[in-house]
């Protein structure tokens, strides 16, 4: 089967994340084999899980699928586990969004898209009906972690995937200063 890899992008951010243009770079001069999508995410929880539904399911069985998230896309990749059992890389990933995101109920606006839109806590609610609360496949999702994320506990998210194969950084930040260390190694993992 061909590879692919799917790029889940965070919380307000877009496909022209800093993460998202390295492993396109990555793939392009090293990898052209590899199919990549970087799929705008929906600003809304169940709308977004809905999107990568449909982008999946018809490539099941055609392609073997690696998956890359960070932050929040972290949280929809290891939802996109327990229901496909596709390999993930987690990076810096959102454990409890349904807590952080409180903070921001009302008029957002995405940076990157410009799109202006309006959490409410019914979102806060389908954000807790994608929770994963034991992972069936430990082995099959890396954590990258750095401890200096500013957004995030990084705890949370070394003791959510205690029994994954972890690299937890010291310092750091939310963004994971020095990703372009990692492309390789995350293509080894996912087994593409």
């Amino acid at each position: 089967m061909k590879p692919l890899l799917l790029y889940i992008h965070g919380f307000n951010s877009s496909p022209l994340s800093q993460k998202a243009a390295i492993m396109v770079a990555h793939c392009r001069e090293h990898r052209p084999d590899i199919r990549l999508e970087v799929p705008q995410l929906p600003s809304y929880p169940q709308a977004a899980a809905h999107y990568l539904d449909e982008v999946i399911r018809p490539l099941l069985g055609r392609y073997k699928i690696g998956v890359i998230g960070s932050s929040l896309g972290g949280y929809l990749a290891t939802w996109l586990n327990a229901r496909y059992g596709l390999r993930a890389v987690l990076v810096n990933p959102a454990v409890k969004p349904y807590e952080l995101l409180v903070d921001y109920l009302g008029e957002q606006v995405n940076p990157y898209t410009h799109e202006v839109y309006t959490l409410v806590e019914s979102h806060m609610d389908e954000l807790k009906a994608l929770e994963i609360q034991t992972l069936a496949h430990p082995e099959q999702l890396w954590l990258l972690q750095q401890e200096g994320d500013e957004v995030l506990d990084y705890r949370q998210a070394i003791e959510k995937y205690a029994a994954c194969p972890q690299t937890v950084e010291p310092e750091g930040d939310h963004s994971f200063v020095g990703f372009e260390r990692y492309p390789a190694d995350i293509l080894q993992f996912l087994d593409l």
